[in-house]
């Protein structure tokens, strides 16, 4: 009998409800097992409507539910997001619904999570990756969060201040404590990340095991140091912006927008507008010639698919507000990409590897100053998992 054959005594595994449901491990570091990809708390609450579009406490009870019937364990948070208002509103959801251990939770802390809170007139000690920061926050986020553990915990960005040696101490204590089950890190240089992880390993630390940033086919920087990095220590990859905060859009669609404009949001972009510049307008296009040749109904689930198939471990974080969306999000599971037409959708905005990648190549495959003096090859690197047939 094979491994993968079922034993006789054994019920047949239970049918997941959607490709959200077929669990996968987080990453080599963290045996802990979550939906491929995350939903984003981000446009969960109701402090930030202007910027992220309206949600009230129903519309985000409604959101988590079907991300929950599709089989999503996997949400992502911040003890700032909504100004607290994301993690109150997943806390109650999770225990209304009874489902906490269901769920595995992400949040992090360094943002200023008393930025608009009057009541507060010293607000030092609610930002940054120190002691104290770290105290006050991780009390909050479990209060708010109607729970007495998090599963994910990540350092929002690195202060450039707080040294190594304090930050991957003070983590790992949380560890020990049993509030914190695994450590993350966001937005933080790939040189800080690889120091940090050193310093936790030579010392009995718990070292980090996923790591956060922006990644889609319009912004590459992502692929420059970070993914070889996460290869290399065994980090899973959460990365947010997949959809350009919905500036990958179809013509039809941008024109659909513009005729709605009451309701949209700006979100996180970098000139904090909504209107398409023409590198995006590139990446959409050939974005729909590849959703043509696969028959998918969006461009966005190609550009999710990209990321998924690009490099292991990957779990985008998927936001916004309408189940319609994560519903349409869902067939990036479906969809196979060839190398082709992935280097087709890359050649739309060519992207510039930088010194040394250029010269010595980012260790995906063999070197060019090698090859000049010897026939050489190279071993394979473990590929992500493939859309199930």
């Amino acid at each position: 009998m094979s491994s993968t054959e079922r034993l006789p005594f054994l019920p047949p595994p239970p049918n997941a409800p959607s490709p959200l449901g077929q669990y996968r491990l987080l990453s080599p570091r963290a045996s802990i097992r979550v939906s491929p990809f995350q939903l984003g708390g981000m446009s969960i609450g109701t402090a930030w409507g202007q910027g992220m579009g309206k949600m009230t406490t129903e519309s985000s009870f409604e959101l988590l539910d079907a991300f929950y019937e599709l089989g999503g364990n996997f949400i992502d948070t911040a003890v700032n997001y909504q100004d607290g208002t994301s993690e109150e509103l997943i806390g109650e959801w999770m225990e209304l619904r009874g489902n906490r251990d269901q769920m595995v939770i992400a949040t992090k802390y360094s943002g200023p999570w008393k930025l608009h809170d009057n009541s507060v007139s010293q607000k030092v000690h609610y930002l940054g990756n120190g002691s104290k920061a770290r105290h006050l926050a991780i009390n909050a986020s479990l209060k708010r969060l109607h729970t007495d553990y998090i599963d994910i915990l990540y350092v929002h960005f690195y202060d450039w201040e707080t040294s190594v040696e304090e930050l991957m101490t003070n983590l790992h204590n949380l560890v020990v404590s049993g509030k914190v089950l695994h450590l993350g890190i966001s937005d933080t240089p790939a040189w800080v990340v690889a120091k940090a992880n050193q310093y936790a390993i030579d010392h009995g630390k718990t070292p980090f095991c996923i790591y956060q940033g922006q990644w889609n086919l319009t912004e590459r920087s992502f692929e420059r140091e970070i993914i070889p990095m996460a290869r290399d220590l065994g980090l899973a990859l959460a990365p947010w912006g997949v959809l350009g905060a919905g500036r990958l859009r179809t013509d039809a669609e941008d024109q659909a927008r513009k005729e709605n404009l009451a309701n949209e949001r700006t979100g996180f972009t970098q000139d904090g507008k909504s209107e398409r510049n023409e590198a995006e307008i590139k990446v959409s296009a050939a974005l729909e010639k590849v959703a043509n040749e696969v028959g998918a109904k969006s461009i966005q689930a190609v550009a999710i698919a990209y990321h998924l198939q690009k490099t292991p471990y990957v779990f985008p974080i998927l936001g916004g507000r309408k189940i319609e969306h994560l519903k349409k999000n869902i067939e990036a599971f479906t969809i196979t990409l060839s190398k082709e037409q992935i280097d087709y959708l890359e050649s739309a905005l060519p992207f510039d590897p930088g010194f040394p990648n250029w010269l010595i190549g980012g260790g995906a495959g063999s070197s060019s100053m090698i090859n000049s003096f010897a026939p050489v090859s190279v071993w394979p690197k473990a590929e992500a998992i493939k859309p199930a047939k």
